[in-house]
């Protein structure tokens, strides 16, 4: 093998002799039909890092000991002399990377990352954009070269400022994204005004007495605190949760920091809410469920669709991503993402392939070791399998896409209510969820088997908990291959 010229552009420019030593393992030099900024010619990337100087905090290493059938065993270790065999680096690895045809690494922001109408709009590397409710995971999805995107719909005022302050201080410059809930019309709320009191006494006592009955045969504890327990969790700022009132000092927050995209998760985006990204010079996506939903938001004025098929967590239509993403890509003129059911790099490729720019994934950040996630209800999705979720309004009125448990039992049983219309179904379950999640920790008890969360039938294979960075460096990595072997099919 011919050995590499490694040359660092932060140093100078002469050739680093002792990166040529053990920090090479190998050569390859495939096709890169995306011009993905991967190195073709295998190097250890920490030796590099250490020969050169490079003080990039989070340089990582994806190391694979042996390949067994379809799963990969992938492990990460930073900053390893002698390191197991190297398959693949990304190229977010390092601010410097592998010029494929000469060997020479180069500055981030040179024709090195992947190119989609997605990475050109929003500035990123890789077109992966990760909904996230936690801001560790945002500001490591954004690190690692995607973009994460803050859901804001549980911060209150003063919680999203202290966030967003957080991430950009983690991000250094790099963009990323919000996403409100700001639904156009929903039960009760005629003029955006109600308050959460108001809503509380337009539910009905049969409502109200069948959640006490839940709570009283799982023998869930009440809680400690009586202003606790009226607040719940949509209860602090007394405006009704998913309205405008509620969401406006959230975008009047998220226009006032350096976010670069805001996204509206249910239903299409208020006029006044476009209106005011545009007038800040914010880019402004929307989720889609049918083409026609998609052809809505563009007229308006939207950016982006995230075009979601029913296997994704949370609010969700009734259309398969393999179906849904095709479909919305015909039927509007601006880029779209591929959202449900993808948390892998194959599902990835499989939505490009569709015709998407990028994607858009929430629940596989649900189980990585930065996320928030009530560690009861952690356990549980590292258990399930893709067939442990249903669609269920029992959370917030819609049909949303959460995992099995006994509380959506209790209210598919064909002798119990049916559950309310947003904004009357949080408001009644708001201060059970609450009293729920405190007592959920131990296993066996009537709080464990009440306790869940959204999320996607993508859970399946969130059998391991990873790093946010871990996870973006597979998906890439996983997507390469994937397009490698579909290439290979057609050479003839």
């Amino acid at each position: 093998m011919q050995p590499l010229q490694v040359r660092c552009t932060r140093r100078c420019a002469e050739p680093i002799a002792s990166a040529l030593g053990p920090g090479i393992v190998g050569e390859r030099c495939d096709r890169d039909p995306f011009q993905i900024g991967v190195a073709h010619r295998l190097v250890t990337i920490e030796q590099h890092c250490l020969d050169a100087g490079c003080d990039c905090p989070d340089t990582i290493g994806v190391f694979r000991p042996e390949r067994v059938g379809a799963e990969q065993d992938i492990t990460h270790r930073p900053m390893i002399a002698d390191p197991p065999r190297l398959l693949l680096v990304a190229a977010r690895t390092c601010p410097m990377r592998m010029q494929p045809d000469s060997g020479r690494w180069r500055p981030r922001g040179q024709d090195g990352q992947m190119q989609t109408a997605a990475t050109d709009m929003l500035d990123i590397e890789f077109p992966i954009l990760a909904f996230s409710h936690c801001r560790d995971v945002v500001a490591a999805v954004t690190k690692a070269g995607g973009m994460g995107v803050l859901g804001a719909v549980a911060h209150s005022p003063e919680q999203l400022e202290i966030d967003l302050d957080w991430i950009e201080n983690e991000v250094g410059g790099r963009p990323y994204g919000v996403d409100l809930i700001v639904p156009a019309k929903y039960a009760g709320d005629g003029d955006g005004g109600y308050t959460v009191e108001d809503i509380r006494e337009m539910i009905p006592d049969t409502h109200r007495e069948f959640v006490d009955d839940i709570l009283a045969r799982y023998d869930v504890p009440p809680l400690a605190d009586a202003d606790e327990a009226k607040r719940g969790t949509y209860g602090r700022s007394g405006d009704a949760p998913f309205s405008a009132n509620n969401a406006m000092p959230q975008l009047d927050i998220s226009l006032a920091h350096d976010t670069a995209f805001i996204a509206n998760a249910l239903g299409p985006p208020p006029q006044f809410l476009i209106d005011r990204c545009k007038e800040s010079g914010k880019l402004i996506g929307a989720l889609a469920g049918r083409p026609q939903h998609a052809e809505r938001h563009q007229a308006a004025g939207v950016d982006l669709i995230i075009a979601q098929g029913s296997e994704a967590g949370g609010h969700t239509g009734e259309i398969g991503s393999m179906v849904l993403i095709p479909e919305i890509v015909d039927a509007v003129n601006i880029p779209v993402l591929g959202a449900g059911g993808i948390g892998r790099g194959r599902q990835m490729a499989a939505a490009m392939a569709l015709g998407a720019q990028g994607v858009w994934c929430g629940s596989v950040w649900l189980t990585t070791e930065e996320a928030e996630t009530h560690p009861a209800v952690k356990d549980k999705f590292l258990a399930a399998t893709s067939a442990d979720t249903i669609r269920s309004r029992s959370m917030t009125g819609k049909p949303a896409r959460m995992l099995k448990t006994k509380w959506t039992e209790e209210w598919e049983r064909s002798d119990t209510p049916d559950p309310l219309g947003m904004p009357m179904q949080p408001i009644l379950m708001s201060e059970a969820q609450t009293r729920i999640n405190r007592a959920a920790n131990t296993v066996g008890t009537g709080a464990n088997e009440l306790a869940g969360y959204f999320v996607g039938q993508i859970v399946g294979t969130m059998n391991q908990s990873k790093t946010s960075g871990q996870v973006v460096v597979e998906m890439i990595e996983e997507f390469i291959e994937s397009v490698e072997s579909l290439s290979r099919q057609l050479e003839v």
